[in-house]
């Protein structure tokens, strides 16, 4: 959209005289029209007035998982993989890790993620295995991302066995401690509120 001297003075409060400065400066280059009058492109203007944010570039983004503290080594040496493949490919990228259990689905650093693809900040996703990005469900994260255009690249298809029984076994563990705090939660709560109406009486 091409707006006059005055059209920009009435929207932008921009005085002519600014406008010949920043054309001066070489900030702004104006249309001359058939009778040689400036005419400006709006998007100029608010670019120059901070009015409109530059999207980042889609990057790629490298996510890197374990489910406890004692595999922080693994995680270590996981990153360091999937740095050295990013590096081989020349790919400027970004490092998502965390520790959490791979059955949480509100892991903070597999939400971050999600967010940023969803924003249109995202190229690439790169994972070790498929189980670093989710233990059940990754076929529809791999549809999610494929929705908004982001490729899943995968560098190894399966794990070594005994580390993935390891992880499994904790995850087990993790949900049944979970579970049965809700359970014994929930009994506790009802004895209480059984022994305050027995008090009543």
């Amino acid at each position: 959209m091409l707006l006059s001297m005055q059209k920009v003075k009435e929207i932008y409060s921009i005085s002519r005289r600014t406008l010949i400065n920043w054309e001066k400066e070489g900030l702004i280059t104006p249309v001359r029209t058939p009778k040689g009058r400036r005419r400006y492109k709006k998007e100029d203007i608010e670019k120059l007035l901070g009015m409109i944010e530059e999207k980042p570039k889609p990057t790629v983004v490298l996510y890197a998982r374990v489910s406890t503290k004692k595999q922080e080594e693994y995680l270590k040496n996981q990153i360091r993989r999937l740095e050295e493949y990013a590096n081989s490919q020349g790919w400027q990228y970004e490092t998502i890790f965390e520790i959490a259990s791979g059955i949480n689905e509100n892991r903070r650093g597999l939400l971050k993620l999600l967010n940023k693809i969803k924003r249109g900040e995202v190229e690439k996703v790169v994972v070790e295995y498929p189980d670093r990005l989710a233990r059940f469900g990754f076929e529809y994260l791999k549809f999610f991302m494929e929705s908004f255009g982001v490729e899943l690249v995968v560098l190894n298809g399966r794990e070594n066995e005994e580390e993935i029984n390891r992880e499994l076994a904790e995850d087990l563990i993790a949900i049944v401690t979970s579970f049965a705090a809700r359970i014994y939660g929930q009994r506790g709560a009802k004895e209480h509120g059984n022994s305050s109406s027995q008090a009543n009486f």
